[in-house]
């Protein structure tokens, strides 16, 4: 099984978004994820069950100054 993850592909073997965002070692509270062209609110990252062929974009935030 294979995800899309900002145009790349990436083999999986089944996870919840949370779990990987984890495992790319992002911060869940300083991204924003688009799955399949709709917006993931941050609260619904656990419950949300990838499947084989999802497209996911992450966007992380970075602060500076």
């Amino acid at each position: 099984m294979e995800l899309k993850v900002n145009g790349e592909n990436r083999p999986f073997d089944g996870c919840s978004l949370l779990e990987l965002i984890v495992s790319m070692d992002l911060s869940p509270t300083r991204v924003a994820v688009e799955l399949n062209g709709s917006i993931v609110p941050r609260a619904e990252f656990d419950g949300t069950e990838l499947k084989d062929k999802d497209s996911i974009e992450i966007v992380q935030f970075v602060g500076g100054g």
